[in-house]
């Protein structure tokens, strides 16, 4: 067996349309720990390193006026990103209560894992899996 060339994803980029509304969707309501907060003036843009419990980090952007993401049609490339919990219920209560929208709960076929969907301030689908 041949070992694999990639260990692992180490961090996801997402430019934000409203920074501050971006940061708090991502720490205080997804609860994600800031590593670091850095403002790139020449750039004029925010960089917010967050934490994952697995190591891996996402990187939040602001640039202004960047053009909307499309979601609908759906687009090629990629496609959302999916946390994984360890129980689906208590994470749909906590979102619901931060007036986050959330589908109704359906059952991967393949996997048998539980999931559902809701998006982030700019419309940028998430899931959430719960391990069958």
């Amino acid at each position: 067996m041949t070992s694999a060339l990639l260990g692992g994803i180490h961090h996801l980029a997402i430019i934000a349309s409203d920074y501050q509304v971006s940061r708090r969707f991502y720490h205080e309501i997804l609860g994600l720990p800031i590593i670091a907060e850095t403002l790139r003036e020449a750039r004029q843009s925010w960089k917010l390193d967050l934490a994952l419990p697995d190591g891996s980090q996402i990187e939040l952007f602001s640039f202004p006026a960047p053009p909307a993401r499309p979601n609908r049609p759906e687009a090629c490339g990629l496609r959302h990103l999916a946390f994984r919990v360890a129980a689906l219920d208590p994470v749909i209560a906590h979102l619901e209560l931060h007036g986050v929208a959330v589908e109704p709960v359906r059952v991967d076929e393949l996997t048998g894992s539980r999931f559902t969907f809701f998006a982030d301030p700019d419309g940028l689908p998430l899931e959430l899996v719960e391990p069958g």
